[in-house]
Formats: structure tokens, sequence, C-alpha cells
């Protein structure tokens, strides 16, 4: 059975940085393309990263260069280098599969639903202080 686990969040000061992880288990992660959302009170939940199975590519959202998603194939865990935090950036992250080799962010809400994605994590809560 197939579980991500995510952890590294916590309070951090404008401008300051977080390393998030995404553990996976009952897979191997480099079989998959795994990506990072986010979801603050109130608003919709939006994706932030993806690394693909295969050649690794990645994709990103509208996060403006600050973030870098990568992986570790021998601990089955991606990560998310969060710099230049801001507090926009607030937010429970977690991390989520569709099941499929290639990163599909950019078509959530074009040619694709959040339904697509079968497995998440239970998220990690990132704060971003003025």
């Amino acid at each position: 059975q197939v579980h991500l686990v995510e952890s590294g969040g916590g309070l951090v000061q404008f401008g300051g940085s977080l390393r998030l992880s995404c553990a996976g288990s009952g897979f191997t992660s480099d079989d998959y393309a795994i990506s990072w959302f986010r979801q603050a009170p109130g608003k919709k939940r939006e994706g932030v990263a993806c690394i693909s199975a295969n050649d690794g590519a990645t994709e990103y959202g509208d996060v403006k260069g600050r973030f870098t998603i990568y992986g570790d194939n021998v601990k089955n865990t991606v990560y998310l280098q969060m710099n230049d935090l801001k507090p926009e950036d607030t937010a429970v992250y977690y991390c989520a599969m569709d099941g499929g080799t290639e990163c599909q962010l950019r078509y959530i809400g074009r040619y694709y639903s959040l339904d697509k994605y079968r497995y998440w994590g239970q998220g990690t809560q990132v704060t971003v202080s003025l």
C-alpha cells in the first residue's frame, strides 16, 4: 500500500528557508512522478512543484524561482527546498502521486482535476512570519 509522509514544516521568518521532505513507502519513487501542493485556509489547493520519474524533469507552479524539488531514490524521498519565504507561502504543504510517470501540474484545472492524484500525505504546516 502506498504511503506518503511529509515533514520539515515549521515557523520561519520572512526571507528564511525550509526544506520539506516527502518519504514514500509501498512504491519506488523513481517509478512515479511526485508533486507538492499547498493549501491555505479558505483558498484552493495549488500545485507547487513536481519531479517526474525516469529523467527527473521538474515542473513548478507560481513560486518565482524560489523553490527547488529534487529526489533521493535510495531514501525513496523527495525534497522541496524553499528559499526567500514570504507570508503568502504560509499553508499546509502536501506531497501527492497520481500514479503516472510524468508531471501534470501545468494541466491541473485545464485538462485534469486534483482527483487524478490518488495518494496524498497528511500535510506539513509552513508558517512564515511578517
